[in-house]
């Protein structure tokens, strides 16, 4: 995978936006919550929200880290793109999205319909 497929996969899931922050970060977002994060330059990297449950197993694979500044939040980051195959981007990416989307409040899931 690279990043303008991660971009179209993550676009293509019910009300995600996308947004740069800290000037070369793209983040997707659900309600305004991240929930993947990759550079603009160079080759795919991605930080992703992960399930406590699943965190062991992501942690175990090659290439993959606790992430810098959110491990402490439940994200790991992918060092490399070819550390997950094609589906495997997107089970965690999906994942990572119902994760963030089911801890919305309320208020916001309804405004997302």
């Amino acid at each position: 995978m690279n990043i303008e497929q991660l971009r179209e996969y993550c676009l293509s899931l019910p009300c995600v936006r996308e947004d740069v922050k800290w000037g070369n970060d793209l983040c997707f977002l659900i309600g305004e919550k991240m929930f993947c994060v990759t550079g603009l330059d160079g080759m795919l990297t991605a930080s992703l929200k992960v399930a406590d449950d699943e965190r062991p197993e992501i942690l175990a694979m090659d290439g993959i880290v606790p992430a810098p500044y959110l491990a402490r939040y439940g994200w790991v980051k992918v060092e490399r793109g070819s550390a997950l195959t094609e589906e495997e981007w997107k089970k965690y990416v999906l994942a990572a999205y119902h994760l963030v989307r089911s801890k919305l409040p309320k208020k916001v899931k309804d405004q997302l319909k």
